[in-house]
């Protein structure tokens, strides 16, 4: 399974992205907030990724953050909701916005998405309002805030990687910065970041 890319943002539209990573392109489907937080041609970026195979089609799904993807997945575990449902919805609220409409059933929210209803974003809020709570808020600062691919973003699925909840581990990386600088290298502000994680 794909989990993440690291390369070049080669091309991009609409809902999709192309990414080269070493001479190969894939084409990734993403939210409109997603593809904001990629930048431009020739960027070097990073997305973790989510693929989908159904009987006829296969596709590569890509978020700028661990918490988008989580709650990709959650929203596609709702009956009626499909991939494309689950990107419009992404693209029209930011994780904090989607996880407060859960915890607060505001179905009316929800319903902002292109192509939910009424009746669709009621049952997005009661099936997922339990587990609103148990998904890491968007951190106090956003990895799509940080250029996907930097020291920063990088240091962050570090951190994750190495066990420690998205939250934390942003979180960590933020004090990081903070004390190190904005030019601070990818294996400073993991060493720092760990150390404020664990602390």
């Amino acid at each position: 399974m794909i989990a993440k890319l690291t390369g070049t943002l080669d091309d991009f539209g609409p809902d999709w992205a192309v990414i080269d990573v070493a001479g190969v392109g894939y084409l990734v489907q993403a939210s409109a907030k997603t593809l904001d937080a990629l930048g431009v041609r020739g960027d070097r970026v990073t997305v973790h990724t989510e693929l989908q195979v159904s009987e006829n089609d296969m596709r590569l799904i890509g978020f700028a953050s661990g918490e988008e993807r989580a709650w990709f997945r959650l929203l596609t575990g709702v009956q009626g909701v499909g991939s494309k449902m689950a990107l419009a919805v992404l693209s029209a609220l930011s994780i904090d916005d989607l996880q407060r409409a859960c915890a607060a059933g505001d179905a009316a929210m929800v319903a902002r998405a292109q192509g939910v209803g009424p009746k669709l974003a009621g049952r997005i809020v009661n099936e997922l309002k339990d587990k609103a709570g148990a998904l890491p808020a968007g951190p106090g600062v956003a990895v799509a805030a940080v250029p996907a691919g930097s020291a920063s973003a990088d240091a962050v699925s570090a951190l994750q990687n190495l066990g420690f909840k998205p939250n934390v581990a942003t979180m960590a990386v933020a004090r990081a910065i903070e004390e190190l600088g904005e030019g601070a290298g990818l294996d400073a502000l993991i060493r720092v970041g760990l150390k404020r994680a664990a602390g």
